[in-house]
């Protein structure tokens, strides 16, 4: 086997909880060095691993395969330009980028290149997410006619000394949590024809947008589908996670994927199903089976994050195929950029 060495770009909450614990774990990757440009919380908890100063000191390692490019948002264009010419495989953190034009030009570099450029998009192994699809994928419902997905956050305060509060390197929900919520979509549904959006900052003092919801219209797969993205900071009394409705009955799941708050609580990411949820949280499902009623919780699926990794590792050792690929993810990025048309503009935008 051989080992893909790999280097973090920077050890804020996405470093800490999503990427270091997973590639620690994996015996496929090494975790070879993180960038903290003054702390040195990484070497703590992985005394073998080396604290370097700059993204730059990080591409110069010529023994590093991988970068995980999880800097704050408008670093990631330039950031992962200057790894995919050190000649690194690249992983970026959500959003790819914050306009389609400099997206498309690093895949073109990527492809130049011949080197692996991924987004991140870990949220398309949610247990949330991987039971919903699995109920969409049985038709137990029947045809689907209405699908909800909605992040509910609470925070009736603006956050100090935050790029993501301030805007002043990107930041803002559509952007951060709508690139989840948009992925998904379009992984279960695919790209719809037009977009009509509603962005807006809600909080007293807020800097950047807090709230949005954005309407899929006439989606590819499934083009009389009513699709509605929606999260929010000023949601204390949450809303459900997913709400789905079909000729046959409906789904309901509250709550959200436990592994997020695992992790931020310290814990390593084990086994397959080494966060289980549990039964009190799974969804709710009314519908007909094989001619008979049902209304009871239906089981969630086992979420896993460290999936992503597995699939980095087969595409770039085994050549399978690449389930993020950031070529694919432009179109987020486009999606994106037509709801802030749609907001400024108040009219449907056709993609």
């Amino acid at each position: 086997m051989e080992i893909i060495k790999t280097g973090i770009a920077s050890y804020g909450m996405s470093g800490q909880v999503f990427h270091a614990p997973f590639i620690y774990i994996n015996p496929r990757f090494e975790l070879s060095k993180i960038v903290e440009r003054s702390k040195n919380l990484a070497q703590k908890r992985y005394p073998e691993v080396e604290v370097v100063r700059s993204v730059e000191e990080l591409l110069c390692d010529t023994e590093i395969e991988l970068v995980i490019i999880n800097t704050p948002d408008d670093t990631h264009y330039e950031y992962t330009r200057l790894a995919l010419e050190a000649g690194k495989h690249v992983i970026v953190e959500k959003p790819f980028t914050t306009t389609i034009e400099k997206g498309k030009e690093l895949v073109a570099l990527a492809k130049e290149k011949d080197l692996m450029l991924s987004v991140y998009q870990n949220r398309r192994w949610d247990a949330d997410f991987l039971t919903v699809r699995d109920i969409i994928e049985k038709g137990i419902l029947g045809r689907l006619v209405e699908f909800e997905s909605t992040f509910s956050r609470y925070r009736n305060f603006i956050k100090p000394n935050t790029w993501k509060e301030t805007g002043e390197a990107g930041g803002g929900l559509t952007y951060n949590l709508g690139s989840h919520l948009i992925d998904q979509a379009i992984e279960l549904f695919g790209m719809p024809e037009a977009i009509y959006a509603n962005i807006a900052t809600q909080r007293t003092g807020g800097m950047v947008d807090d709230y949005f919801l954005i309407n899929f219209i006439r989606p590819k797969l499934h083009p009389e589908l009513r699709i509605t993205l929606k999260a929010g900071y000023l949601m204390r009394i949450p809303e459900a996670r997913f709400v789905l409705h079909g000729t046959l009955g409906s789904f309901t799941k509250e709550g959200t994927d436990p592994q997020e708050a695992a992790l931020i609580n310290g814990e390593m990411p084990g086994s397959s199903d080494w966060v289980v949820e549990s039964q009190d949280n799974w969804g709710l499902l009314h519908t007909d089976i094989q001619g008979a009623e049902f209304y009871d919780k239906y089981p969630s699926k086992s979420g896993n994050y460290g999936l992503f990794y597995e699939n980095i590792y087969e595409y770039l050792r085994l050549g399978k195929p690449l389930l993020t690929n950031a070529e694919n993810n432009l179109r987020v990025i486009n999606v994106i950029e037509a709801a802030y048309e749609s907001t400024l503009k108040q009219k449907i935008i056709k993609l």
